[in-house]
């Protein structure tokens, strides 16, 4: 039999998954299939697989022995970001269909499905390494301890990031286990971009700029320089472009800038999210609207962005094909931003080379990379839009000062990639 890792990102109702064969021979590794394990914590789970060409390998509702599964609760999500409040109490005669379930199911599954290799490792993603890592973790009791001190830092991602490690640690104790951190790509940024304008000792507590969705910016930067045959890419901007968006400004592969800072909430507008926001808003919100924390969290993460702009719609494609002038408002003020950004992210690189676009959105919304191209054509940037209608790879033309490029982001590769060395390469 094959061997392969499993590549896991955990959220709080549900855990992303993709499982990689090793080579035989080579150094690439190879997806063999994905899937998606949906309303944990509900009275409905959903187990979906497909293999490597899209098609469907599972599809079922998960049942226990006797009777549905409990939900959890309207609580959980908010109970599992604040690890000194206790569980709800669990009837006898319910169970919960809970991360350490599904993730029981999902080994199991793998196990039993003819033509699948055997999981010898697993790769998570998890949103916070703190200031202390900058690289790849093989996972430890000890590391699992330091990683629990992050979550006040990433307190909607970090815990469930966290659960799924310790749900396969439950059923797989043998399993080996490696961490890879949406922080660690943006850890060598200079000093002055990493700062915020506080007294030192809010900095002594962690508080600065971070940077996330690294594993994109990591995989990006790589697939650039195979693109361009050259580890030597230049200067860079690269906009991860999803219902979670960023941009990154890259030198030679390197991190020097990036619009996220202490939370994955800063900068570009998002599916959701606000983007950045004068902090004076926030005073305001809780002195004239009374607003506490979990108010102001369910604004800013989950009411606005996109969807608040709009009343219609956090998906782009609704946004792009509806007449409603509001859902026209957010894809301009969408762009608009991108465009500020991109000047802001050139500044930090004394000039620009080439612009990347990556992510749902910036893979597929022709539309959206047309108008940031147009507002930004003082940065020397001519765009085909022959080649950008049909999603080409390059899509500026001819005499273009700066490159543009289209190029699919691939996340769960890099996890991969990096468990296999810290488990097989030692």
């Amino acid at each position: 039999m094959s061997k392969g890792l499993l590549v896991i990102n955990a959220g709080s109702s549900s855990i992303k998954f993709s499982v990689f064969a090793l080579p035989n021979g080579g150094s690439e590794l190879t997806l063999v299939c994905r899937g998606l394990q949906e309303n944990l914590g509900e009275d409905n789970p959903h187990f979906k697989a497909f293999d490597h060409a899209g098609q469907v390998l599972a599809d079922v509702y998960p049942t226990p022995g006797s009777g549905p599964y409990r939900k959890q609760g309207p609580e959980h999500r908010r109970r599992a970001a604040d690890v000194a409040a206790p569980p709800p109490p669990k009837p006898v005669s319910a169970a919960v269909y809970d991360h350490q379930a599904a993730l029981r199911d999902l080994l199991d599954w793998l196990d039993q499905t003819p033509g699948l290799p055997e999981v010898i490792a697993a790769g998570h993603r998890v949103v916070h390494g703190g200031e202390e890592f900058s690289d790849p973790q093989l996972l430890t009791p000890a590391i699992m301890t330091r990683l629990e001190t992050f979550i006040p830092l990433a307190p909607l991602h970090q815990p469930h990031n966290l659960a799924g490690i310790r749900a396969i640690s439950a059923v797989r104790p043998t399993l080996p286990q490696a961490a890879c951190f949406d922080t660690a790509f943006h850890h060598g940024q200079p000093e002055l971009a990493q700062l915020f304008a506080l007294p030192k000792t809010y900095r002594a507590e962690g508080v600065r700029r971070y940077g996330f969705h690294g594993l994109s910016y990591e995989y990006v930067a790589g697939a650039l320089a195979e693109l361009m045959k050259t580890p030597a890419t230049g200067r860079v901007v690269v906009a991860h472009l999803g219902n979670g968006a960023s941009m990154c400004a890259i030198q030679d592969g390197r991190s020097i800038a990036s619009t996220m800072g202490f939370t994955a909430v800063e900068g570009l507008p998002m599916g959701t999210r606000t983007g950045s926001l004068d902090p004076g808003v926030i005073l305001y919100l809780i002195e004239r609207h009374g607003m506490g924390v979990k108010d102001l969290t369910n604004l800013l993460y989950k009411q606005s962005g996109l969807l608040g702009l709009s009343g219609v719609s956090n998906d782009m494609r609704e946004l792009l094909a509806s007449p409603d002038p509001n859902a026209k408002l957010a894809v301009d003020y969408f762009c608009y931003r991108i465009a500020r950004e991109l000047g802001s992210l050139a500044a930090a690189l004394d000039g620009l080379d080439a612009l990347v676009f990556t992510g749902g959105i910036g893979e597929h919304a022709a539309a959206v990379r047309e108008q940031v191209c147009g507002l930004s054509s003082w940065l020397g940037i001519e765009m085909d839009p022959a080649a950008n209608a049909a999603n080409q790879t390059r899509i500026d033309r001819a005499g273009s000062r700066t490159a543009v490029w289209v190029v699919p982001t691939n996340e769960e590769l890099v996890i991969a990639r990096h468990t296999r060395r810290l488990v097989l390469d030692g």
